[in-house]
């Protein structure tokens, strides 16, 4: 079975890792938002790109979820002794990245053989791609104006409240070399549970068309995010956050829909939007969570 999956930062990352144990490398595309990313201190930064490619690697700080284990801090610690911006907390061994993709860049290579090279060096066996080769910028529209995503996201602490989102850049994207065929061969499209606003959003508006079955895991449990503002962005946009809220949003694309044991009662309702469910334990703290997660979504799909 081929699988696409779209994924965010850390949820994503946990189940595309979880994938990874289970398919065969030639047949696990992974496609990654790049609306995230950004500029800081010179240098070019894809924070869902890198999490995912770290998660894969055995690289990823188990406890953040992000960035590298066995990091330390010495440049950011001196950046800021001299008064430079340190609220964005780059490790030094995250700062190599970060150098040397700037520097590729700057030379004229795009951002998806980079990352290609990167995953060889690395280690990693499926293909992962940024969602495309072009600049879009994720911006968030908030009672404080419009800010960019790494600004509300990790400056501001997601304080400002959220009234809608602008992907900057988006019309003149183009969809990365690869990613258009992962789309059109897979058997299947995996939304792994991102935040729908702000992970799988972007991609959707570079891809444009999925013809292939979509199967989304929900992001929400019980009502709250596993980690991030999905939970406080739904809420602040009017609108109860819930699996049945992330099913409404997708609604048009989706075959079948995965969500966690606690919201069992949400699958009626989810059913009447003619879409299929599966009820199982979506959270994953460990790697066994990852691959029994894993294992469901790919027994669910066959099924379908």
């Amino acid at each position: 079975m081929k699988i696409t999956a779209l994924a965010g930062g850390v949820g994503g990352a946990k189940l595309a890792h979880g994938l990874a144990h289970v398919l065969p490398p030639e047949d696990l595309t992974i496609i990654v938002n790049t609306g995230d990313d950004f500029e800081h201190l010179g240098l070019s930064i894809c924070p869902d790109l890198d999490t995912v490619c770290y998660t894969l690697a055995g690289l990823a700080n188990s406890e953040t979820g992000w960035g590298r284990a066995g990091e330390t801090w010495n440049t950011i610690a001196n950046i800021e002794r001299l008064g430079g911006p340190a609220w964005f907390r780059l490790g030094d061994q995250d700062i190599a990245t970060h150098l040397e993709r700037t520097r590729r860049l700057k030379e004229g290579q795009s951002l998806s053989s980079i990352t290609r090279e990167f995953c060889q060096a690395w280690g990693i066996q499926p293909t992962v791609l940024p969602m495309t080769d072009a600049p879009v910028r994720t911006m968030v529209n908030t009672n404080e104006g419009e800010l960019a995503f790494q600004e509300y996201f990790v400056h501001r602490r997601c304080e400002p409240i959220v009234k809608g989102f602008r992907f900057d850049g988006v019309t003149e994207a183009k969809p990365a070399p690869g990613v258009r065929e992962a789309l059109d061969t897979a058997d299947a499209v995996i939304f792994c549970p991102s935040n729908p606003w702000v992970s799988i959003d972007p991609i959707l508006s570079v891809v444009k068309k999925i013809t292939k079955p979509v199967i989304a895991v929900s992001p929400i449990i019980g009502g709250k995010a596993v980690k991030g503002p999905a939970a406080k962005m739904y809420t602040e946009l009017g609108i109860e956050p819930s699996a049945l809220a992330v099913a409404k949003h997708y609604r048009t694309t989706l075959a079948g829909f995965v969500l966690d044991t606690t919201d069992r009662e949400s699958e009626a309702q989810i059913i009447a939007l003619s879409i299929k469910t599966q009820v199982t334990d979506t959270l994953m703290n460990h790697l066994t969570e990852r691959v029994r997660l894993a294992n469901d979504v790919l027994h669910f799909i066959g099924s379908l």
